[in-house]
């Protein structure tokens, strides 16, 4: 629990300052999706684009959290089984 709240967290809040970014400089009813005109309301893009931001740094997050493992961490259990496997046998 503790982990999922230091990748949700620091991504939720970059993914508000993103789209403050974002949408200060693009008109949400200016978006082009797949050469078509986005149809929805301006709060329904504006609630997409934090969501999709969130998803990205949320993603980024999450990949620093499993980069900074120690070697402990990814080892561990690893040869545990190792001497069941071949009959106790190395």
């Amino acid at each position: 629990m503790r982990r999922m709240m230091w990748v949700l967290w620091p991504s939720f809040l970059v993914a508000g300052i993103a789209e403050g970014i974002f949408f200060t400089v693009i008109d949400p009813q200016e978006l082009y999706l797949f050469g078509e005109a986005v149809h929805l309301s301006k709060i329904a893009t504006y609630s997409i684009g934090f969501f999709g931001f969130w998803a990205v740094c949320a993603a980024s997050s999450l990949m620093t959290c499993f980069l900074q493992r120690s070697a402990a961490e990814v080892n561990k259990g690893v040869g545990a089984d190792s001497g069941a496997a071949d009959g106790g046998r190395n």
